[in-house]
């Protein structure tokens, strides 16, 4: 059993074996130690009692020091102490591996995430790798489960492409050619006849193009893949790298979009909430105050929709001064948005039909013909 599963059922009286990481290691001059192990299934640790009538006590367990890999076999009894339900009283103790407790350098101390930078191979060990790897991958989860459930087809779009997409930010160059002895056309231009490809390649920005494809034939496809763009990441908002999800349906229309937006973003919300409770108390409680208040509030909510015209109506009209202009014709920025998500409707929003000059040329031209029907949550 992992340790998630031992903490969450009721498992006093059960004989089971469990195989992690050491935590802490605290001993007692009673002849006892506690260890608290992590297997990296939940936040949480499970404590084992290690009695030093155990055979290897005084020449291997009382050596596992924090990093330490151990398998413990044990039974899972009532524990006195309060904060923790169960605890897990060893029978044997394996040590696989030892970590100097000099050098290991994930201590019991709080470290910072510049220090964590450094530690690739040690970083997921901690609480906040961890969390941030059991939100995702819930977030993987959801996303498969709630598209799948809609009638959704999941499709694997190329990711070396000769495609660009809605001119998304210069691309990442795919080649075989020896950059030191690139080969060149007479008038001076790269010969990417000579390359693997046969023409100049890059990695995909989007699967957006493919899916469109697939949705004309297939009704509702959706992708779920990575992506890269070669932008200036100075921003939270701007990756190099990042994995995008693009549903596709043909017959949509503006409103079928939104409520899709909608009802995805709701969806998988909903399941962190439930499924990951205590890496978002976690996240609440040492990165974000109001994180769990602001994500429950969403599912709560109905998202408000207005028109761009709205948008830009609202903010002329509010008394807020803003550091990018207003006006028609320009696009919103993070500003605007927070304006009128967290101060005007106090809810999430949804704006759209946009200036056609300030979306992609395939966005639907409204009846207006100055508008399209372009949708941003």
């Amino acid at each position: 059993m992992n340790i998630k599963q031992i903490l969450k059922e009721n498992s006093i009286g059960k004989n089971v074996v469990i195989k992690g990481w050491v935590r802490t290691r605290r001993d007692s001059k009673a002849g006892l130690s506690f260890i608290e192990v992590n297997d990296g299934s939940c936040l949480g640790n499970l404590q084992v009692i290690a009695e030093n009538s155990l055979s290897n006590y005084d020449t291997e367990i009382i050596k596992a020091t924090i990093g330490s890999s151990i398998i413990v076999e044990g039974i899972i009894v009532e524990s006195p102490a309060t904060g923790q339900k169960c605890e897990l009283k060893a029978n044997s103790i394996n040590v696989l591996g030892y970590a100097s407790n000099e050098s290991y350098p994930l201590q019991k101390k709080k470290t910072s995430l510049e220090f964590l930078r450094k530690l690739a191979h040690l970083r997921p060990r901690t609480n906040t790798f961890g969390a941030m790897a059991r939100v995702r991958n819930e977030l993987s989860k959801a996303t498969h489960d709630f598209f799948q459930n809609n009638g959704f087809i999941y499709l694997n779009t190329p990711i070396i492409t000769a495609s660009d997409c809605e001119g998304a930010g210069q691309m990442f160059n795919v080649t075989t050619f020896d950059l030191n002895n690139v080969p060149k056309l007479e008038n001076g231009e790269i010969d990417f006849e000579q390359d693997f490809f046969g023409k100049h390649t890059s990695l995909t920005v989007s699967g957006q193009l493919e899916a469109e494809t697939y949705a004309l034939a297939l009704s509702k496809v959706y992708t779920f893949g990575p992506t890269f763009r070669a932008e200036n990441s100075n921003t939270t908002r701007h990756l190099a790298e990042f994995w995008m999800i693009e549903p596709e349906v043909a017959f949509n229309d503006i409103n079928d979009n939104m409520d899709l937006a909608q009802a995805y973003i709701k969806y998988i919300i909903n399941n962190v909430l439930t499924n990951c409770p205590e890496d978002l108390q976690f996240f609440n409680d040492r990165y974000d105050k109001g994180i769990i208040d602001t994500l429950r509030h969403i599912v709560n909510s109905d998202f408000k929709r207005i028109t761009y015209t709205q948008a830009i109506d609202i903010l002329l009209a509010s008394s807020k001064t803003f550091e990018f202009p207003v006006a028609f014709g320009l696009d919103l920025q993070s500003e605007h948005e927070r304006f009128l998500t967290e101060e005007h409707f106090k809810e999430p929003v949804i704006v759209y039909n946009y200036p056609k000059e300030i979306k992609a040329f395939y966005m639907r031209l409204n009846d207006d013909n100055k508008t399209v029907a372009a949708m941003d949550v």
